[in-house]
């Protein structure tokens, strides 16, 4: 059995201990896309507080997966944490934004993309610290940018 998330420690005191519900959906995930997408919570967390105006972060659980919401001010979209079809970790943005689409465009060498919807980490997520960034960013301030 794999070992489930306990809080993990993060190096950076910008990211939370877990709220119980989304620490059990963590542990749903197969072992090898929990640990990227731990990584992908903590850059979120991290990424939020280097975006000037993306204001306050507030986790919780939509449709069963780990989501990321900005609020004071609402400056940005929902983002989601989950798996594709084959297990693969992955970032979920509404499917009414245009940001999948920008992130195709961008960096369609970089990941894979799921419909309007998904952005795929093809190889995990050590060497795509800074184009994930920027997607997070943009979603922060999805609603700034309009």
């Amino acid at each position: 059995m794999s070992p489930l998330v306990k809080n993990a420690a993060t190096s950076s005191e910008s990211v939370p201990s877990m709220p119980d519900d989304v620490e059990t959906a963590f542990n749903a995930f197969p072992e090898g896309a929990r640990v990227d997408l731990i990584a992908l919570r903590t850059l979120i967390f991290e990424t939020a507080e280097a975006t000037e105006g993306a204001g306050e972060i507030v986790e919780t659980l939509k449709w069963g997966q780990p989501s990321y919401l900005t609020v004071k001010p609402k400056s940005g979209t929902t983002i989601r944490l989950g798996t594709d079809a084959q297990d693969r970790p992955a970032l979920f943005c509404h499917c009414q934004t245009t940001l999948i689409s920008e992130f195709r465009d961008q960096f369609a060498e970089e990941f894979e993309f799921e419909k309007n919807r998904g952005l795929i980490l093809k190889n995990g997520i050590d060497k795509k610290n800074d184009a994930l960034a920027y997607c997070i960013g943009q979603a922060l301030m999805y609603h700034r940018r309009k």
